[in-house]
């Protein structure tokens, strides 16, 4: 039985495929741009140096102070070097991080805003903006939010680390399982969701094996690019809260804290969402928490908070701000749940049966 819904095509613009880095100046043509600032973190400046020189008088210049979280200061901060260099648009390379700088700099003054993702953060594809000001992180939604264009060229992940690209296609499909059972699913963004986890599941085995494997690295953005769209179609729900509110919290690395709750948020909502989770709980073995923890194992991925510097009294502080303005869930959260759920988190164990 079909259940109603309401479909909302998300409008970006998506070039994909090895080598589309050279349609660059040609798809900030089609934007309007003459002068983009070049976003990246400190730890990818040399990829956005590169680019600048690649498309010559079209880069205004390269601000390359992107971080966790986007911090209000570091926006305010990019946004007084854009208007400094005379830039009309934005241009971010990179991950999750530089992403929520350009989408924070867009949302405020309005520049076309296109992305090269590099990593499988899934954010160059939503609506979503996260911001953080003194320790707490608040997110708004708006359509205009959504960068304009979003340019999928493998060959900028070949030399992704391993660990970041595991925990960086854990966050991806952590936002695939909580689309399967937000309160406005429908039918395309479910099919989305489960061939995201799919080709995620299949592709990070084969990356550990051969990092400059292009078709897995293809396979991954593919992947990511489909978590992208599902969370920028539907709502999110516990998992995002609680990564929300510790990551603001603590500055946790935010991919490294996706990763190591999503086991244990999948177990906690596997028996409220049953249904919707059948698909994604048969791709790994029936015990959808479980198998998320055994998969994140032998990929060498993250699984204890306690290794993020998270300490006991920690949870108890984010135990108290997540039952505070709380996201749906299809399961009722109380502060003793969430205890529950963050404890084996805390120390790395097997999700508990709930």
């Amino acid at each position: 039985m079909t259940f109603p819904f309401v479909y909302q095509s998300a409008p970006s613009r998506v070039i994909f495929g090895a080598g589309c880095m050279t349609q660059l100046a040609d798809e900030l043509e089609i934007l309007g741009c003459k002068r983009v600032l070049i976003l990246s973190t400190p730890f990818q400046k040399g990829d956005a140096d590169r680019l600048a020189s690649d498309i010559g008088p079209l880069a205004a210049g390269v601000f390359a102070g992107a971080t966790m979280h986007t911090p209000l200061a570091v926006t305010d901060q990019a946004l007084a070097a854009f208007d400094a260099a005379g830039a009309d648009g934005i241009v971010s390379i990179g991950g999750g991080s530089t992403i929520g700088l350009g989408k924070a700099m867009s949302w405020r003054n309005k520049a076309p805003h296109l992305v090269v993702a590099t990593t499988y953060a899934g954010s160059e594809v939503t609506d979503i903006l996260g911001q953080t000001e003194n320790g707490v992180k608040t997110t708004i939604r708006n359509p205009a939010i959504r960068p304009e264009t979003v340019l999928y060229d493998a060959n900028l992940t070949l030399g992704l680390p391993i660990p970041m690209s595991v925990s960086s296609g854990l966050n991806a499909i952590a936002h695939a399982i909580e689309g399967l059972y937000a309160q406005d699913r429908n039918p395309v963004t479910s099919l989305m969701a489960v061939e995201a986890i799919r080709a995620l599941k299949d592709a990070l085995p084969r990356i550990i094996n051969a990092p400059r494997d292009i078709d897995a690295r293809s396979d991954a953005l593919y992947g990511s690019w489909l978590c992208g769209v599902v969370l920028g179609s539907v709502g999110m729900s516990l998992h995002h809260k609680l990564c929300h509110t510790l990551g603001g919290m603590l500055n946790l690395p935010h991919a490294e804290t996706h990763a190591i709750l999503l086991p244990h948020t999948a177990a906690f909502n596997a028996v409220a969402a049953h249904d919707a989770l059948a698909p994604a709980t048969a791709l790994f073995g029936g015990d959808l928490g479980g198998g998320l923890h055994d998969f994140a194992t032998a990929l060498g991925a993250p699984l204890a908070l306690r290794d993020l510097g998270v300490t006991a009294a920690d949870l108890e502080k984010a135990a108290d701000q997540a039952v505070k303005n709380p996201y749906w869930n299809p399961r009722d959260i109380t502060r003793a749940s969430i205890m529950d759920l963050l404890t084996p988190a805390l120390n790395g164990t097997r999700p508990r049966a709930f």
